[in-house]
């Protein structure tokens, strides 16, 4: 049956209750979109082609269900985006400066953001089909977590532009924020409020890189890309990347933290995002120093867990290795040096070397 009046206001109305529900779950921004991703998949695939994913091997996997939102979740018509700002900590410039200390991703400091959206977006769900009860729905939602195409969704949706560090911009917010997905089968009014690209000539994010893993402007390549290499990657960092990573053991946040636009970022509300375990602001040697346990305890509920002991150890050598001159920093090492991980021993002994010299220099 074609859709009557009624039924265009009743959507419209809908949609209103949707985004207003979605602010009272803490989401800063709710669009609706019938997304085109046919132009994002073939982007995708130029990627793939250039080995720019490294050993990512999912970002190649799923095929249309990407592009094609019906055949991820059956009778998909609709996407509802959503953004939350995490900021917690604007200590990031002096941690960075300071090559004792481990800088971690601001993303990463508090509870694993997940399983937080994850729980709101389901309650929005459950809301959304109470006041349809009679209805036959599909609905489904997705936190960073299926072949969801969600830079492009978001972009589409009106949320920001993709910039040229290929993050989510907003012109409003920066790009401290996560993102979310509700795929639905409503029929939806969409939201037609696209943010033009307001990178203009700025290079700011390229430039800053320490380890050049943008070849051009809207292009990453992942593999020297220091949040691949100390969260996704499984194996041995390339001994040229070691001394370009600095005191970063879990993520990157550099393109984010010289982004203009993120002069217009505000912090979170939520209590979830605050640091733990004085995350933001710890010693290098201290983390290093963690047994398996202490990690285990320490990195509950965190997205940090995610990598396991081997590499926060492995990370975290590299910082060492990287840090000035200091005993206090090779005794911690040697205590390391027989650690039973190949991975774990090779990257300490690298340290080591790397300390050794810098204390007959002195």
């Amino acid at each position: 049956m074609p859709e009557t009046k009624s039924d265009g206001q009743n959507l419209k109305n809908l949609a209103e209750k949707i985004k207003t529900w979605g602010a009272e779950y803490g989401f800063q921004q709710v669009n609706i979109v019938e997304p085109d991703l046919d132009q994002a998949s073939e982007r995708l695939q130029d990627w793939l082609d250039k080995k720019f994913h490294g050993s990512m091997k999912w970002m190649a996997e799923h095929g249309e269900k990407r592009y094609q939102i019906d055949n991820l979740v059956d009778r998909t018509l609709r996407v509802i985006s959503v953004r939350m700002d995490y900021l917690a900590d604007s200590n990031m410039i002096a941690v960075l400066g300071d090559d004792n200390k481990a800088y971690i991703s601001r993303y990463a400091l508090g509870r694993d953001y997940h399983k937080l959206i994850r729980r709101r977006l389901a309650a929005l769900v459950k809301k959304i089909e109470l006041e349809l009860p009679l209805s036959d729905l599909s609905q489904r939602p997705f936190v960073d977590s299926a072949p969801v195409m969600e830079k492009p969704i978001a972009e589409q949706a009106g949320l920001g532009w993709i910039g040229k560090n290929t993050l989510l911009l907003n012109q409003t917010a920066g790009s401290w924020f996560f993102l979310g997905e509700i795929y639905t089968s409503l029929a939806l009014p969409v939201d037609n409020q696209t943010q033009e690209d307001k990178c203009g000539k700025c290079k700011a994010c390229i430039t800053v890189c320490p380890t050049d893993a943008f070849p051009e402007p809207y292009v990453l390549d992942a593999r020297r890309c220091i949040s691949y290499l100390t969260i996704e990657h499984k194996g041995s960092i390339d001994e040229e990347l070691r001394p370009l990573m600095g005191n970063r053991v879990f993520g990157c946040d550099d393109c984010q933290i010289r982004c203009p636009w993120n002069r217009f970022a505000s912090f979170s509300k939520e209590a979830d995002f605050a640091p733990r375990h004085n995350l933001q602001d710890s010693s290098l040697v201290s983390l290093f120093m963690w047994s398996n346990e202490e990690f285990l305890k320490n990195t509950e509920g965190s997205p940090i867990r995610r990598i396991g002991h081997e590499r926060w150890l492995r990370n975290l050598a590299v910082g060492l290795g990287n840090a000035s001159a200091s005993n206090h920093i090779l005794e911690a090492l040697r205590l390391r040096k027989d650690h039973p991980s190949v991975l774990v021993r090779e990257h300490v002994n690298w340290a080591i070397k790397e300390q050794r010299a810098k204390l007959q220099c002195e």
